[in-house]
């Protein structure tokens, strides 16, 4: 029924649309002289349109949210005071779940009670008589409003200004929510760490050299949670992704930006940026299944030992996927660089070389070192590369040869399997993840302020 509620709305608004530009261009009359008008037609019809669609809109997630909870009376005034006194809120929900089966003629496996049969006759009756009573209220309130704004468009009447108000509060509702949503998340993993606290000690946990959690029953936080070996892995492939990626990443917008030609960078740009489309899993099964064996092989024939799930496998792997993120932040800044700059120097007898490394560079830099923070805050929020890839040992050694475990890694094995959530072996990932992202913030914020900063700004 909502599904085809709101296709009946969007059909109404689509018509209060052409209704509000049809008597708008009456208004303006056959020569469709807008000089009379004080906005353009389309604004008049998308006033009409407004008016007919917000306040059912409205009105239709408002009953939405309002409809269970009166279901929900409904149903339970059915129930015998004494059952419904001894059941707790799991048993009312599996109630409600069985009376909402019967209502639906699906039925349940075992014979209902009597008074689950009138409950759910009762809940079906409130049911049809409500689904019809919502979709005449929306309507009405769509056709009210569809004639309300029709009375209103007149030539004079600023249409555009209210348009443009109502299209400003949408924007800053949409923000809002991208803020709140920020916000939540964060709340919800810094009230979950300090649960966690409560068990472990943050010097130890920040502090601590020996990653190794006990899993118990008893809700007590056994074995040793220290950070820093999963921090260290972290920083380790972090490092090895960005020396893989920032120079080839740098050669590739330099190139683009200096040397190829439109028609090479036109097709040569796009497929690049390709592997940015590829999904995190892909590059982590192929790290796993051929740049892993590979490094193994090629230390077998020198002499090394090289582990096939290792930082360095990881970082590397990691590296060719933050690659189109590097040249493509650096390309666009490059190029923003004006061409009188470069005029000048090549004016003076400078090559195109010299001109691109003492003139183009130095006027970019800042920028550029911007798109490197923001690619370190990319890596070291990896996942699934580093849990493929690492090899998932969290111990604190310096030798990218070998097997490593990150903060990413350890959350995906806190919270995967049959686990208590309420136990400090599984509330330590949101620990984790608030140090991750206090850390991938911080970057940001250098990132942002170097930028803002030490830009340069041409006419």
């Amino acid at each position: 029924m909502n599904l085809l509620l709101i296709g009946v709305l969007l059909a109404l608004i689509a018509i209060a649309y052409q209704i509000g530009l049809s008597k708008s261009r009456s208004l303006a009359g056959k020569g469709n002289n807008t000089a009379v008008l004080h906005s353009r037609p389309g604004y008049y019809g998308a006033l009409v349109a407004l008016w007919c669609g917000i306040p059912a809109f409205l009105i239709l997630i408002v009953w939405n949210l309002v409809e269970p909870n009166i279901l929900k009376h409904v149903v339970l005034d059915q129930v015998p005071a004494a059952t419904l006194a001894s059941m707790d809120q799991a048993s009312i929900e599996v109630l409600m779940n069985r009376v909402k089966a019967i209502a639906s003629g699906f039925g349940v496996t075992d014979q209902p009670a009597v008074y689950e049969l009138a409950a759910a006759q009762q809940l079906a009756k409130i049911q049809t008589i409500g689904s019809y009573a919502k979709f005449a209220v929306v309507l009405c309130a769509a056709i009210v409003g569809l004639i309300w704004a029709k009375k209103h468009v007149a030539g004079q009447y600023r249409a555009r200004n209210k348009v443009e108000r109502v299209i400003n509060i949408a924007l800053a509702l949409c923000s809002g929510v991208a803020i709140l949503t920020t916000l939540g998340i964060v709340m919800s993993m810094f009230s979950e760490a300090l649960r966690f606290f409560s068990f472990v000690s943050p010097l130890d946990f920040f502090f601590g050299t020996e990653w190794n959690p006990g899993f118990s029953t008893s809700g007590s936080a056994e074995g040793s949670y220290g950070l820093l070996p999963l921090l260290w892995g972290t920083l380790m492939v972090s490092a090895i992704a960005l020396l893989v990626a920032v120079p080839i990443g740098l050669m590739i917008a330099i190139y683009l930006a200096e040397y190829a030609s439109s028609t090479l960078r036109s097709w040569a740009k796009p497929a690049i940026e390709i592997l940015a489309g590829i999904p995190t899993i892909v590059y982590g099964v192929f790290a796993l299944m051929v740049i892993g064996p590979f490094f193994k092989m090629l230390g077998e024939m020198v002499g090394i030992n090289i582990n096939a799930t290792s930082a360095l496998t990881a970082g590397f792997v990691m590296g060719i996927m933050i690659i189109p993120f590097v040249s493509s932040l650096s390309d666009d800044i490059i190029t923003q660089v004006p061409r009188a700059l470069r005029d000048g120097s090549l004016g003076l007898g400078a090559t195109k070389s010299e001109t691109i490394l003492q003139v183009v560079i130095p006027a970019a830099l800042p920028g550029i070192i911007g798109a490197f923070l923001l690619a370190a805050s990319r890596a070291i929020g990896e996942t699934m590369i580093v849990v493929l890839a690492a090899g998932n040992s969290p111990l604190l050694h310096a030798n990218p040869l070998e097997a490593v475990s990150t903060v990413t890694i350890t959350i995906v094995n806190q919270l995967t399997g049959d686990t208590d959530f309420a136990s400090p072996q599984a509330l330590v990932a949101f620990a984790l993840g608030l140090t991750l992202f206090v850390i991938t913030l911080g970057l940001n914020i250098v990132a942002l302020y170097i930028v803002r900063k030490y830009r340069e700004q041409y006419e």
